[in-house]
C-alpha cells in the first residue's frame, strides 16, 4: 500500500466532505435570511430615528408590531402564490412563512410615541426620544 496515495485519497475525500458541508450551511443561512427582513436605520436629527423594514409580498393586515420590555418586534406573514394556467399544463407555487425582526430600544426612546406607516412593501417606523432626553438649545443671556 502506497502511503502517499492513501494520504492524497483521504485528503481529497475530506475536502469533498467539507465542500458539501459548506453548501449545506450556505443553504441553511439562505433559508434563515429569507425569514429575516432587511432593515435600515436612519437618524434624522438628534431627537428622531426611522427604521425602514422591507416586507415585500406582505399585506398591511398581516403585520404585527409589539413593544415588550426593551424590544420592538415586527412580525409578518408572507403569503405568495404564483399560478400559471395554460391549455396543456397547470403550475402553482406557493410560499408561506412568518418573518420576524426585533430591535433593541434604548432607555431614551419614548415607547408611547412610536409611529408606523406601511407603503409599497416597506414598513416605516418612527421613534422619538423621551422629552427629558431631547436635545435642547440654551440661549445665552
Amino acid at each position: 500500500m502506497d502511503i502517499v496515495k492513501t494520504t492524497k485519497d483521504v485528503a481529497q475525500k475530506a475536502e469533498e466532505k467539507v465542500e458539501k458541508g459548506l453548501e449545506v450551511v450556505k443553504e441553511t443561512f439562505n433559508n434563515v435570511a429569507s425569514h429575516l427582513p432587511l432593515a435600515n436605520l436612519a437618524k434624522h436629527d438628534n431627537d428622531k430615528f426611522t427604521i425602514e423594514v422591507d416586507l415585500p409580498g406582505v399585506k398591511k393586515e398581516d403585520i404585527e408590531l409589539k413593544v415588550e420590555d426593551d424590544y420592538l418586534t415586527v412580525t409578518a406573514v408572507r403569503r405568495y402564490k404564483n399560478e400559471v394556467k395554460e391549455d396543456d399544463y397547470y403550475l402553482r407555487e406557493s410560499n408561506f412563512g412568518v418573518i420576524s425582526r426585533s430591535f433593541v430600544l434604548s432607555d431614551n426612546i419614548d415607547r408611547d410615541k412610536i409611529e408606523a406607516k406601511f407603503e409599497d412593501g416597506r414598513l416605516y417606523l418612527t421613534l422619538e426620544k423621551v422629552e427629558s432626553k431631547k436635545t435642547k438649545n440654551i440661549s445665552i443671556k
